[in-house]
């Protein structure tokens, strides 16, 4: 199994919203993404709520294999969600693991 995980540290305004709806929105899209995707097992997406934290949105995912995260990360539906977030997001960490 696969863990991918990835912080993101949204702008303070972007697409004419400010930072709380645009976390929203990264979440509500890419959680539409569950059970749509072969090879996705779970999808995760927390929004930090005490406001101080170095990050504002996380997602946590488990894929079944390497090769299922590849179809993931190239997917036509995630792909459809990337620029969306890449306009939303000032800084991305992400983290990919066998676990």
């Amino acid at each position: 199994m696969i863990k991918h995980i990835v912080m993101w540290k949204l702008k303070d305004e972007a697409h004419g919203n400010d930072k709380a709806t645009n976390a929203g929105l990264v979440k509500e899209k890419l959680e539409a993404l569950s059970g749509k995707i072969d090879g996705l097992l779970k999808i995760e997406v927390g929004i930090d709520f005490l406001g101080g934290g170095n990050f504002d949105v996380v997602l946590y995912s488990e894929l079944s294999s390497k090769e299922a995260l590849d179809i993931y990360q190239n997917h036509p539906l995630h792909q459809a969600v990337l620029p969306f977030i890449r306009e939303a997001v000032m800084d991305r960490k992400a983290v990919d693991y066998e676990g």
